[in-house]
């Protein structure tokens, strides 16, 4: 089997680019041999995405469905994993922290010890999401993620299919160029299962101490991290880690409590 390369990836990208959501997903499974995963936070873009793979006949053993569960996710994104799996008749494979490193975490930093520091927080992430990642991308040739190039600064440069040189695999973004209001509209028009916290204000939706409601105008991943500097605010599944530091007055205090949510206009209903 030929391994992932640059050049593969790139050639993908430009050929990805002129198709639809139904003709990329299957270019990708004729183009890259080897194991395909899909990891879904089982928000919005991703829950159109696992439809997309389902109507396609390739979520049931061509891409394997993914989900980080870190053991701190809302009750809502658990009630939308199961409705997801009766939908589409399927199995969501769960990736969980290992015990030893969650339980040495809450010893030493406290149950919500990660908002005492960035560098706290991104160690959470990192036995929480990061390792758990590693696990379930091992032997893969390409990993598929929901993410969207409108969804953050961060993110404003994501390309369709890129090689990670890291893992030593290809990623792909199929719906990298698409709007939340294409995603929006293609959940509501097909019907696709999708967590009700989006109704409630939470355009992205992590784990439940670490995410609010964002306020009118804020950016869809204000509510993510909130009381850290906004260019520092990824968990480093997606990117490097960043430096460990917040804005003056950004600090949360050991025992903070989420914000009163604001009341706001659902981004999409049915």
């Amino acid at each position: 089997m030929t391994r992932p390369d640059r050049q593969t990836a790139e050639t993908l990208a430009e050929q990805l680019s002129g198709l639809d959501l139904p003709g990329r997903l299957h270019r990708i499974a004729a183009e890259i041999p080897g194991r395909l995963v899909f990891t879904t936070s089982l928000g919005v873009e991703d829950q159109a995405l696992t439809h997309a793979l389902a109507m396609a006949g390739l979520a049931k053993g061509r891409v394997e469905i993914v989900t980080l569960d870190t053991g701190r996710l809302f009750a809502e994104t658990y009630d939308t994993w199961s409705e997801t799996e009766s939908a589409y008749g399927i199995r969501i494979a769960a990736y969980a922290p290992e015990r030893a490193a969650a339980e040495e975490f809450v010893r030493t930093e406290g149950i919500n010890g990660f908002r005492r520091s960035v560098a706290a927080r991104q160690a959470c992430c990192g036995f929480r999401k990061v390792e758990p990642l590693g696990r379930a991308l091992e032997g893969a040739s390409g990993w598929l993620t929901g993410l969207r190039a409108g969804q953050s600064a961060n993110r404003a440069e994501t390309p369709l299919a890129a090689f990670d040189a890291e893992r030593g695999l290809i990623k792909l973004n199929p719906l990298a160029d698409w709007t939340r209001a294409q995603v929006d509209s293609f959940v509501c028009d097909n019907f696709v299962p999708y967590n009700v916290l989006h109704d409630r204000g939470f355009p992205s939706i992590g784990c439940a101490p670490c995410t609010r409601a964002v306020k009118l105008g804020e950016p869809e991943r204000a509510g993510r991290w909130w009381w850290e500097q906004e260019d520092k605010k990824e968990c480093g599944l997606h990117v490097g880690r960043p430096a460990a530091s917040v804005q003056p007055g950004q600090e949360a205090a050991a025992f903070e409590t989420t914000p009163t949510q604001t009341a706001r206009q659902p981004e999409f209903a049915r």
